[in-house]
């Protein structure tokens, strides 16, 4: 089925599915989060929050493993399109909620659950990106179109995932009370925190090291492999810690460990080559003047059987002729036609000029 007729299928498949929804929303009274639930009252905000949902069951479901990169970013961009949307509603809401202060209460707790639920969701997606990019960084590229990954661009998105983080710890903080859940919540974003700032470290001295700059690199390998180990013995120390994030842990760890030995390694034989370079780039200038004379061009020794192009063994310019070739002054054509003279002769005017009339008297005097 393709064209116009799968397009037909999709819209009435989509109109269906908005339909089961609508009744499955009519049942759904509450938000779910944190252990907390939040009454829902708005059924388009219902509506969006279960469209949501049931797009997070195919990133998180049996068959997610089944979706490639691609699709789970457009599945994550449904997911935000209708949390947005749900948002929307609820502020909407909350313009025309007027006086009652425990409607408000309801509609601002259900706004901050969802914008933490969608930041966690944009948390998900970034990682994503981060697994991307990590694949194509020391990946051989077979095609010439094909973009390989730089460590800048990993530091690039660990610096979004930072700011994630913080304004998601800053979401769920802030508030008059508290609740333990929320305070358990804020202490795992930090820890998130301080993983993330240890890969932006490792790799931002990554983009140092393919500089050439071995101190910088040298300093913040180091740097990373404390931050690492902090965070290692940070997450050991929970009650259920995450067995994928203490490898990986382990891992940025040891990577840390090689890469700033290497490091070091790299800056003490480049330190001890340096002066032996620059004895070598020394010894190649003269101050004596260079008293070689040059060829003459072919057109100056035309009399002369010699080759210009010079022996095919050896790697000499050849001398023809200067080029490009010098300026010269050369006449402009006339304006008008090449037969015109060089100069304009004046005509005589005397025919033209006033004569004076001399009477009897002044010719007896002349």
């Amino acid at each position: 089925m393709e064209g116009p007729a799968l397009d037909l299928f999709k819209a009435k498949l989509e109109a269906v599915m908005a339909e089961a929804r609508s009744q499955q929303a009519a049942s759904m009274t509450e938000f779910n989060w944190l252990g907390h639930k939040f009454p829902i009252s708005n059924a388009k905000t219902r509506v969006s929050i279960l469209k949501a949902q049931e797009l997070e069951k195919d990133l998180h479901g049996p068959t997610a493993n089944s979706l490639t990169a691609e699709k789970r970013l457009i599945v994550f961009d449904k997911i935000f399109a209708a949390y947005h949307e749900a948002r929307s509603c609820i502020r909407s809401d909350l313009v025309t909620a007027g006086s009652s202060e425990n409607l408000k209460d309801d509609l601002s707790a259900l706004d901050k659950a969802i914008g933490a639920v969608l930041g966690q969701r944009t948390i998900e997606r970034n990682q994503l990106l981060v697994s991307l990019a990590k694949s194509k960084l020391n990946k051989v590229r077979d095609d010439k179109t094909e973009k390989v990954t730089k460590p800048e661009e990993l530091v690039r998105l660990y610096d979004l995932l930072l700011q994630n983080t913080a304004d998601l710890s800053d979401l769920v903080s802030s508030g008059r009370d508290r609740k333990p859940e929320e305070v358990a919540f804020t202490e795992e974003c930090e820890l998130k925190s301080l993983v993330f700032r240890a890969e932006r470290c490792f790799y931002l001295a990554k983009s140092y090291s393919s500089a050439g700059k071995r101190t910088e690199a040298y300093a913040l390998y180091c740097r990373a492999r404390s931050l690492a180990d902090t965070a290692l013995k940070k997450i050991q120390n929970l009650t259920t810690p995450d067995q994928v994030t203490i490898k990986e842990l382990e891992m940025l760890y040891n990577d840390s460990r090689s890469h700033s030995c290497i490091e070091h390694a790299t800056g003490v034989m480049e330190e001890q080559k340096a002066p032996e370079n620059l004895s070598k780039k020394i010894s190649t200038l003269s101050l004596t003047k260079n008293d070689n004379k040059l060829e003459k061009f072919l057109i100056e020794k035309l009399d002369s059987y010699e080759s210009a192009v010079g022996d095919s063994n050896t790697r000499g310019i050849p001398r023809i002729d200067a080029f490009p070739p010098a300026f010269q002054a050369t006449p402009r054509n006339p304006i008008v036609l090449d037969l015109a003279f060089n100069s304009i002769e004046f005509p005589s005017l005397e025919n033209r000029m006033k004569k004076d009339k001399k009477g009897f008297i002044s010719r007896l005097w002349r």
